[in-house]
């Protein structure tokens, strides 16, 4: 854990810090409104405050954490927002699953078909084409 790689990801800057506010309708999610401060944990007027929402959804793998920007002024202006851009996540989302299944699908090596770099019945590979079920 001492590699020069780790270390730098775990710094934390400190002309980048942020005081979390956390609001809930204890149903749809969460929204976070991260408020810009200074080392000295005063307010930073030179950044602006930021709104971010978070859900989660159901799949047949268990609930699927989603975090998403909100561009308001106001933690109420963010609420108006949220479905719309927890919509936009969850689309995002659910292409990414298929891409990563379209993925997965297209490595697995079929026994006796060949796979990359190996040989195929006949084809000089395992005699009977490798395992058979």
């Amino acid at each position: 854990m001492n590699s020069p790689s780790m270390l730098d990801q775990l710094t934390m800057n400190p002309d980048d810090l942020y005081l979390e506010d956390s609001f809930s309708d204890q149903r749809a999610g969460h929204i976070r409104r991260l408020r810009p401060v200074t080392a000295q944990g005063e307010p930073d007027a030179s950044r602006s405050t930021r709104y971010i929402g978070s859900t989660q959804i159901m799949t047949p793998a268990g609930a699927l954490p989603l975090s998403f920007e909100l561009d308001a002024d106001s933690v109420g202006a963010a609420a108006e927002q949220f479905a719309a851009a927890a919509e936009k996540a969850i689309e995002e989302a659910m292409e990414e699953l298929k891409r990563l299944q379209r993925e997965a699908q297209s490595s697995i090596v079929v026994p006796g078909q060949g796979g990359p770099g190996q040989a195929g019945p006949g084809q000089g590979g395992l005699p009977g084409g490798g395992i058979k079920l």
